[in-house]
């Protein structure tokens, strides 16, 4: 077992505004990724930080070392919208969308990648 992962469904972010931060993680080593997570101040960055440690505590569970493992992958999908209303003036209503989205960090052990010849 080469790839770790961890998911966080349902979060309360648009995948417009995640996909942003998961754009500077990506193919980073593990400890480089949390000093960016760390200092990017965006709600977007702590929920994927809230990922990625889940990732790593179980690449730990399987005897995997956080200093030799990289960010293979952040995907995030949509999920599914939470339909609101607000009342407007003569009986109208305005519908509020309040997006959600699933975020999927896949580690990989560097040595693996190395192995199987793709770039690290």
């Amino acid at each position: 077992m080469n790839k770790i992962f961890a998911k966080y469904l349902y979060a309360r972010s648009s995948a417009q505004k995640l996909r942003l931060v998961a754009a500077l993680v990506n193919n980073k080593k593990v400890v480089e990724a949390l000093n960016i997570l760390t200092f990017t101040n965006k709600k977007s960055a702590k929920l994927i930080k809230k990922t990625l440690l889940s990732a790593i505590a179980n690449a730990e569970y399987h005897h995997f070392n956080k200093n030799n493992m990289i960010i293979q992958q952040v995907l995030i999908t949509p999920g599914p919208t939470i339909k609101r209303i607000m009342p407007r003036a003569k009986g109208k209503v305005n519908y509020i969308k309040k997006r959600t989205s699933h975020i999927k960090v896949v580690l990989s052990n560097i040595n693996f990648r190395r192995i199987n010849g793709a770039k690290g």
